[in-house]
């Protein structure tokens, strides 16, 4: 759900870390050392156990590190399936392989600064022309969430 809010692939590897313990898909490529819980058996209501806060990491080589925080937990809107629902957001995420954090401020930068660069259009031109970094759109953040549920993505 969070790939696709972000408008996110989920091409690359991540993993949620609550508590102590690490949730992630388990990988070929994995560590042999590393720990881990298979995140398709886990429900989040159940491995949150009071905690409202944890952490989300996507992207090993970008290290887009995030924490997440958990205001409230509601039932979901009227629908057979059951999906979740974004109340409302700020900016828009940085695009697939847009470097990391580092690199995306650097773009941010550019953009606002000198708008016509050759990194800023080489940038545009995989990110989208219409790209707009403070430009949210909850309108498609709940629609990929609405088809994620009619599609019984993540049903097992």
């Amino acid at each position: 759900m969070i790939q696709a809010v972000m408008g996110w692939t989920d091409t690359h590897l991540h993993e949620f870390n609550i508590g102590a313990v690490v949730y992630a898909t388990p990988h070929p490529e994995d560590w042999p050392e590393r720990t881990l819980v298979d995140e398709r058996s886990a429900k989040l209501l159940k491995v949150l156990n009071g905690i409202s806060r944890f952490g989300y990491r996507y992207d090993f080589g970008d290290s887009w590190d995030h924490t997440i925080i958990v205001e409230k937990v509601a039932p979901p809107p009227e629908h057979p399936r059951g999906y979740g629902y974004v109340e409302a957001g700020e900016r828009a995420c940085p695009p697939e392989d847009a470097g990391g954090a580092h690199r995306y401020q650097e773009i941010l930068h550019q953009l606002a600064k000198n708008p016509g660069s050759k990194e800023v259009r080489e940038f545009l031109s995989w990110a989208g022309e219409d790209f707009d970094p403070n430009q949210f759109d909850r309108h498609a953040a709940n629609a990929a969430l609405l088809r994620m549920a009619c599609n019984q993505w993540g049903d097992t």
